[in-house]
């Protein structure tokens, strides 16, 4: 009989393959594979405490490559601070930064809304065909508007 977790991934991995997203299907594959193994008592609690700072390190590698190519040098550095599309794409990267930061700390405080959030992520990468870096940031998100509604509920009384 397969456990609940072994029936939700199977069903993740349908909606991977529906949706043609590759990613999808390979991660949740991976799962499987290292669940069914008999592997996955070593490797998750790693993964669960790790993955993500991983995945951010693996993230930055692949945006710096350019530079280590020399696609991307001190000219190109010179040429996009004249353009306000890189002003923008600056200030955008500062307050992605800003936004995940809180929400690491939310799902530090509250780990519950992570399964909303995961939720919400496979949604958009199966059916939108989004990228998985959603329950960061949107924990990011979700920080933000939870300490707005704190905010104006304290205005009220």
């Amino acid at each position: 009989m397969l456990s609940q977790a072994s029936v939700f991934l199977l069903i993740l991995l349908a909606v991977g393959i529906f949706a043609k997203n590759q990613s999808l299907i390979v991660a949740v594959a991976a799962l499987i594979v290292i669940k069914w193994t008999g592997l996955g008592d070593k490797i998750f609690p790693f993964m669960q405490a790790k993955g993500i700072e991983i995945a951010v390190t693996i993230l930055t590698f692949a945006v710096l490559v350019p530079i280590a190519t020399g696609d991307i040098g001190f000219r190109q550095l010179g040429e996009a601070v004249r353009s306000y599309y890189a002003w923008i794409a600056l200030a955008s990267g500062i307050l992605v930064a800003l936004i995940a930061k809180g929400g690491v700390e939310l799902l530090q405080s509250d780990p519950h809304i992570t399964t909303a959030l995961v939720l919400g992520t496979i949604l958009a990468v199966a059916l939108f065909n989004g990228i998985a870096v959603g329950p960061l940031i949107g924990a990011g998100i979700a920080y933000i508007a939870m300490r707005a509604v704190e905010w104006f509920s304290s205005l009220g009384g």
